[in-house]
């Protein structure tokens, strides 16, 4: 087992992160090419951002304000928030709190007995639970209800694990009973305390529901600034300088392989960027016989992407984008709107970064994960 704050025998030399403040660089010395990022951000300030942020090997490359807004800009960065959840929940498995394969029931006792007994934390964290759902369930009971955790674990099982995808904010609202029994700690300090403080995430906390629960599904408001700190702890596979934050394995088990058949864009809480069926709507539920039918939509997020990318997206096209092959990291936060109407800026648009600022394709920064690393990555 891998502590969160330890070290690891053998970790190359840490990379270089961002102290209270980021380190600029011009984007020639990053390896970009300055008019065409300043072509990007043109397209971001048309499709209503309020901020674009590019970072690469750890140090600021560009950053665009619009719409008002500036570097200590805190907003809602919604489903952003399913990824700094699952990364909450692979620091818990790291410190031995619970394993993704155990039976979410275990810390949720309403559901032993019934159909949602046999629910893990796996199948929670791919979306592939077949909990009740629907948008009316998604969109309106739960955003009214006073005790969302409450609404969510009371609903019913519609399907059994790993039969049905859906984009499922109630089930993955359920984890926020889970991390909190797990490590008996409120999941929002547990959040400031693990992830927040140590990335120097200062303007970043979770928000929590009237009852008091933090929200797991959506909520966390944050900068761009600080997105692009938990974007580079991503791209260093868990570390923060000298300091684990994370294991590799889990960074690789949430971003590196589709977490579902259902999916093939679908991580742990994660989108990526892998050639396969894709569902990106939350508005639409994908059965197992859908996936292997003939007319299942096949391709990835954006064709001319690496196929190593990889996504947190919010509603409203709010982003987090990672490239390992490149070490880039890019932000873009901006108006929220269900169905965006064009023009917008989204991971076809935030690409461009690697696909046309590039002046210098390889990073500095890429390492694999130590033996030991690898070793805790197969136990699981």
């Amino acid at each position: 087992m891998l502590v969160a704050g330890a070290g690891a025998a053998g970790d190359a030399v840490a990379a270089p992160v961002p102290g209270k403040s980021w380190k600029a660089i011009t984007p020639a010395r990053a390896g970009l090419d300055a008019a065409r990022l300043g072509r990007i951000a043109q397209t971001a300030e048309a499709g209503k951002s309020n901020c674009l942020l590019v970072a690469r090997d750890g140090r600021l490359a560009g950053e665009w304000y619009f719409r008002g807004t500036g570097p200590d800009t805190a907003q809602d960065v919604f489903s952003m928030t399913k990824s700094i959840t699952s990364t909450l929940v692979g620091i818990a498995q790291d410190d031995g709190d619970l394993h993704i394969g155990d039976r979410a029931s275990k810390w949720i006792t309403e559901w032993r007995g019934t159909p949602s007994a046999a629910v893990t934390v796996r199948d929670l964290l791919s979306n592939d639970s077949g909990r009740q759902w629907s948008p009316a369930i998604d969109y309106q009971q739960l955003l009214a209800a006073p005790d969302r955790t409450a609404f969510a674990i009371g609903l019913g099982q519609a399907s059994p694990p790993g039969t049905v995808w859906a984009y499922n904010n109630s089930a993955i609202q359920t984890l926020q009973r889970v991390l909190q029994k797990a490590t008996g700690q409120d999941v929002a300090a547990f959040a400031r305390r693990r992830l927040f403080a140590p990335l120097g995430m200062t303007h970043s906390a979770m928000t929590t529901d009237r009852a008091g629960n933090a929200q797991t599904f959506e909520g966390v408001r944050s900068t761009c600034r600080d997105m692009a700190r938990f974007g580079t702890l991503m791209l260093d596979k868990g570390r923060w300088g000298k300091r684990r934050i994370v294991s590799a394995g889990w960074v690789a088990q949430a971003t590196g392989r589709p977490s579902t058949k259902l999916n093939a864009a679908y991580g742990y809480l994660w989108w990526l960027n892998r050639k396969g069926f894709i569902s990106a709507s939350p508005l639409v539920a994908t059965s197992l016989a859908q996936a292997r039918a003939p007319t299942a939509t096949t391709g990835r997020l954006v064709a001319d992407a690496p196929a190593a990318m990889y996504w947190a997206l919010g509603l409203g096209n709010q982003l987090v984008q990672v490239d390992p092959g490149s070490g880039t990291v890019v932000v873009r936060l901006g108006t929220a709107a269900v169905q965006p109407e064009p023009p917008t800026f989204g991971p076809a648009e935030a690409s461009r970064v690697v696909t046309e600022a590039l002046t210098r394709r390889t990073s500095t920064r890429t390492r694999a994960p130590t033996g030991r690393e690898r070793a805790v990555s197969r136990a699981r």
